[in-house]
């Protein structure tokens, strides 16, 4: 995709070689967001409308969650815990003391987990059109759990031409002539389907309701008011659960990120700016 800043390969010991985008701010000690993006998609296609806006005050961190675009791939079922302990590792790695999880739809449960699991890196934490479950009923959830990993067993006996044949017709069969399509589907070709699949049954699982209330680093909660994804109102029990918690809202959908980031825009930076006040100040704002 013309325009998108360079990234480069990185190994995390012990855990694999990940994909990062990694922008410098405008000065030295600007505070770094990392962004963890959604189910499904890479980071590229969630954030790259949003890395110019966010580079002009703060040092910008994407990476590609495992079986996701570019990132790790392992052998062991996906769980989101592991994402996390790969974003904690790839701050290590960078030489990064603290920063700003950012996470978007299932990026949101990766950053909750990054605090809880790393609060030693974290500083601060902005969530988007996410939220502390994403399933109503505890029992219909754990089905589609259960659903997606047996999807995922029977991904794995597929043969690999197979499977990368279905996928692409199913690409195919969505995208017609739009270019930026055609660039996000090449993007989602790359993922591996299997740690997809298992993604779907640990997003179903995830719940954060026992323990967000102890958050206790600047926050900032951005609500998509049309997200037919994750409801409204789960994006508002979220923030109400996070003490302190600054509240954004956007007269957007699930994909508003994509489809109209001149709305999305101005209010990330503001929960981002928000979230990195106890960190190096932000270029043109007060500490």
């Amino acid at each position: 995709m013309p325009g998108l800043p360079p990234g480069r390969a990185v190994v995390l010991p012990g855990r694999g070689t990940t994909w990062v985008r990694d922008l410098p701010g405008p000065t030295a000690d600007a505070p770094a967001v990392l962004l963890l993006h959604g189910w499904t998609v890479t980071a590229d296609v969630n954030w790259s409308t949003c890395y110019r806006a966010l580079q002009r005050r703060f040092r910008v961190l994407a990476m590609d969650h495992r079986g996701h675009g570019n990132g790790i791939r392992s052998l062991r079922p996906f769980r989101l815990e592991d994402c996390a302990d790969d974003a904690a590792a790839l701050c290590h790695e960078l030489g990064i003391d603290r920063m700003v999880a950012c996470g978007y739809s299932m990026g949101g449960p990766v950053a909750q987990l990054l605090w809880r699991r790393h609060r030693d890196v974290v500083g601060g934490l902005v969530l988007c059109a996410t939220g502390r479950r994403f399933g109503s009923d505890p029992q219909r959830a754990r089905i589609l759990a259960i659903s997606l990993l047996g999807a995922s067993v029977a991904s794995m006996a597929a043969i690999p031409l197979v499977r990368a044949k279905v996928v692409g017709r199913f690409l195919d069969a969505r995208i017609g002539d739009d270019p930026r399509l055609a660039w996000a589907a090449e993007q989602v070709r790359s993922n591996d389907p299997t740690a997809v699949l298992q993604a779907g049954a640990a997003l179903a699982g995830f719940d954060s309701r026992a323990w967000i209330g102890e958050v206790d680093v600047p926050s900032a909660v951005v609500i998509t008011t049309r997200d037919q994804v994750v409801a409204p109102t789960r994006q508002r029990n979220l923030a109400g659960a996070i003490p302190t918690a600054w509240v954004e809202e956007v007269p957007g959908t699930h994909s508003v990120v994509v489809e109209a980031p001149g709305l999305f825009i101005p209010p990330l930076l503001r929960a981002c700016t928000h979230a990195a006040s106890e960190l190096a100040t932000v270029p043109g704002h007060p500490a």
